[in-house]
């Protein structure tokens, strides 16, 4: 089993675009809607139940509004045999230049 690895917020602009990782957002869909980060896949925390599929091989990089509910999502993921990383402080954290805003 890998450990759950945390990475500044800062740090989602080297992951994304990337194809050896997948970038995560599992805010409810009225947020990532609202805006995300660029390539960013929904997938709300509320609805996860640990039997998504993910491509293998991809490292999972998580995050949510601060943090929280990023890490036990990582955490359900790693139990299945993914590499994850969660975003210490979230989106609130991110101030990047992959930003996608929709309203």
């Amino acid at each position: 089993m890998f450990p759950i690895e945390t990475i500044s917020a800062k740090m989602l602009d080297y992951y994304a675009g990337r194809s050896d990782s997948l970038i995560i957002d599992v805010r409810d869909k009225d947020s990532y809607q609202k805006s995300h980060i660029r390539g960013a896949v929904s997938y709300p925390y509320s609805g996860l139940t640990g039997e998504e599929h993910f491509p293998a091989g991809k490292t999972l990089i998580f995050y949510c509004d601060r943090g929280g509910a990023s890490m036990a999502a990582a955490r359900l993921f790693v139990r299945k045999g993914y590499r994850t990383r969660s975003v210490i402080g979230g989106f609130a954290a991110y101030r990047g230049r992959n930003l996608v805003i929709s309203e």
